[in-house]
């Protein structure tokens, strides 16, 4: 019997779907990491719990190490030792070197979050990017510009989505970012060469370093023009086709092989050209945000988190059929004021294209600004067709305006 640890920060409402996937599975002693004291977690859950930890820091590889050492002590020891967020994949990977844990080490998963060694390996295994330069002083962008002209795109080289991401296209813009950023040996960032096509995503499921089964997503529009305007509502769409997948299959598993990616579901970005070639935006080595594990459950007819717990404890996974198509409307506010004063617009969305809507979290009134791209709610539609999710998200964001005040 595998005795796998989740870490888990905060008992979150969408973390609380991921620990009761741990739970439920059969056969396996389940374990949490938390910096919420056990209080926080549901009964139903913690009875069922072999362990559970509290650290006062869960995005600390020692403390994450530690108390991983205890749950062993008193389980027999620890097979599986992974999270979810972005931010937690180092410091989890740490973690594992230091208790000896299988799984990705932190030599590997440095690859996956600092911008630049990713970028390195991919373009030293051909895999096509965009050119860049790891920026520690302003000189280094300034020697980047000369190189490749403006414009270019400057971010931490740990950055998750596009935070803190600058879209430069005149030396005065340049000064402006690196100003804000404060480059330095302690805070690098990444400058790249600015890339324009249509915006995807690609997700993976690996095991073993052997790539079994994919989907992609397109962004309408790309989360950068999203964040640079405002007004601009973002959605994600699953399409019902799969041959769209095919011109990039290739460059995914290569660039999958080059980062070192063993067993786990990716989340790659990547660039379509107008000249139809492809090149590689970002890739991270956990489940993907934006809404694309409820699309991907709702298109295949199964529970991705389910799948993926699968995945990291017992390295098992069952290639799902797409059966529909699925999409994600966010509904973002308009104005510059802090909080949720009126949603317009939800009964004519209601009206026009409420059977399709299979999930959603409505702004209410009241609700402070979000701070992502993702804005202050959502919507997830399905439907047999694509053309018919499409008509869907364009009604909804047409339809749903959400006041700021």
């Amino acid at each position: 019997m595998r005795t796998a640890v989740l870490v888990a920060p905060y008992a979150m409402p969408n973390t609380l779907r991921y620990v009761l996937a741990l739970c439920e599975l059969p056969g396996v002693r389940p374990a949490l990491i938390s910096a919420d004291p056990p209080q926080r977690f549901p009964a139903s859950i913690r009875e069922r719990l072999a362990a559970f930890e509290t650290v006062g820091n869960c995005f600390d590889g020692h403390a994450l190490a530690l108390a991983t050492q205890r749950i062993a002590a008193r389980t027999g020891g620890v097979d599986r030792l992974f999270g979810v967020l972005e931010q937690l994949q180092l410091p989890v990977a740490k973690a594992r070197d230091l208790a000896g844990v299988p799984g990705m080490g932190a030599a590997v998963v440095h690859r996956f979050r600092d911008k630049s060694a990713m970028k390195q390996a991919l373009r030293a295994a051909g895999v096509p990017c965009a050119r860049y330069a790891r920026v520690e002083k302003a000189q280094d962008a300034l020697r980047f510009v000369d190189e490749v002209g403006l414009p270019i795109i400057l971010k931490p080289v740990d950055g998750l989505g596009t935070r803190a991401t600058f879209r430069v296209q005149t030396r005065e813009e340049l000064e402006v970012a690196l100003a804000s950023l404060r480059p330095s040996r302690r805070n690098p960032l990444q400058a790249e060469e600015f890339l324009v096509g249509s915006e995807h995503s690609f997700e993976t499921v690996t095991i073993d370093g052997k790539p079994i089964w994919s989907s992609s997503t397109d962004y309408l529009p790309g989360p950068l023009e999203v964040m640079e305007t405002p007004w601009i509502q973002y959605c994600v769409l699953l399409p019902r086709e799969t041959a769209g997948m095919e011109r990039f299959r290739a460059v995914n598993h290569a660039a999958l092989n080059a980062l070192g990616m063993q067993t786990g579901l990716s989340h790659m970005e990547w660039f379509l050209r107008r000249d139809g070639s492809v090149a590689v935006n970002e890739v991270g080595a956990r489940p993907p945000g934006v809404n694309i594990m409820p699309l991907m459950s709702h298109a295949h007819g199964v529970d991705f988190v389910r799948l993926w717990m699968r995945l990291m404890v017992l390295d098992q996974f069952t290639p799902p059929v797409r059966k529909r198509a699925a999409g994600a409307a966010f509904f973002r506010g308009q104005g510059k004021g802090t909080r949720v004063v009126a949603v317009h617009g939800v009964r004519q969305a209601q009206e026009e294209v409420g059977r399709y809507v299979v999930e959603a979290s409505m702004p209410k009134v009241g609700q402070s600004r979000a701070e992502g791209y993702e804005g202050e709610g959502f919507a997830v539609v399905a439907a047999d067709t694509t053309d018919e999710v499409r008509h869907a998200l364009a009604r909804l964001i047409r339809n749903v305006r959400v006041e700021l005040g």
